[in-house]
C-alpha cells in the first residue's frame, strides 16, 4: 500500500459516522448490508447515509454492488488487510523479542478474514 491510498483509507474513517458504518459492514462479512438497512441501524437519514457510503467507497475500504433494486455493501477485507499491514509493516523495528505480546496481537489482526469464511473454517 502506497503512503497516499493509507493517508486517503484512515481519511474516510476519521469520522464518527463512517468508523460506525465500515465496522458495522465488517461484522456483517461478505454479505454486506444495504444501504436502507445500515441507515436503519444507525439511525441516519438516507442522504447522510449516501454521503457516507459513497466516501468509504472511494476510499477502497468497501465494495458496492446492485442486487434488484438495493445496494448493498460490504467491507474490504484485502484493502483492510493491506491498511493493517502497512500501518504495522515496522513494528518493533525488526526487533520482534522487543514486543513480542503486541506483535502476536498485530498478527491475529493482520490475518482478518471475514465471519463467514471463519465459520466455514470452524465447521470443516
Amino acid at each position: 500500500m502506497k503512503n497516499q491510498d493509507a493517508v486517503t483509507a484512515l481519511a474516510a474513517l476519521a469520522q464518527e459516522h463512517r468508523l460506525a458504518v465500515f465496522r458495522m459492514l465488517v461484522r456483517a462479512g461478505p454479505e454486506g448490508m444495504s444501504a436502507g438497512a445500515i441507515s436503519d441501524k444507525l439511525s441516519l437519514p438516507a442522504s447522510s447515509m449516501s454521503f457516507h457510503l459513497s466516501h468509504l467507497n472511494r476510499s477502497g475500504l468497501i465494495t458496492q454492488r446492485r442486487e434488484g433494486r438495493s445496494l448493498i455493501y460490504a467491507a474490504d477485507f484485502d484493502r483492510m488487510n493491506a491498511l493493517l499491514a502497512y500501518l504495522v509493516e515496522d513494528c518493533c523495528q525488526g526487533k520482534p523479542e522487543v514486543c513480542a505480546p503486541m506483535a502476536e496481537a498485530v498478527s491475529r489482526a493482520a490475518c482478518c478474514t471475514p465471519a463467514t469464511a471463519k465459520r466455514k473454517k470452524e465447521r470443516a
